[in-house]
């Protein structure tokens, strides 16, 4: 399980998300899919079940979905917004 780290300030509306990290002076914004994930990954949630519960509530392509969720995990990872 990944969760998001604990130095971040978080909004989330209808539009996405915009994140504050306090540490690296930096905002970050996510568009309604990533706050879709970002919200899952609060709730404790495995990527795995947000991949599966993003397939279904969207009718997409499984392995599409996969990618991509992958992609931004590693791109919040690289932006030191979850923990290792």
């Amino acid at each position: 399980m990944v969760s998001p780290a604990t130095k971040l300030k978080v909004v989330v509306n209808d539009d996405g998300a915009a994140i504050l990290d306090i540490e690296n002076d930096s905002i970050s914004t996510l568009n309604p899919t990533g706050a879709y994930v970002w919200q899952g990954l609060q709730r404790g949630e495995s990527i795995d079940t947000i991949i599966a519960s993003l397939a279904r509530e969207t009718g997409e392509e499984f392995a599409l979905i996969e990618r991509d969720v992958r992609a931004f995990i590693e791109d919040l990872n690289q932006k030191h917004l979850l923990p290792r």
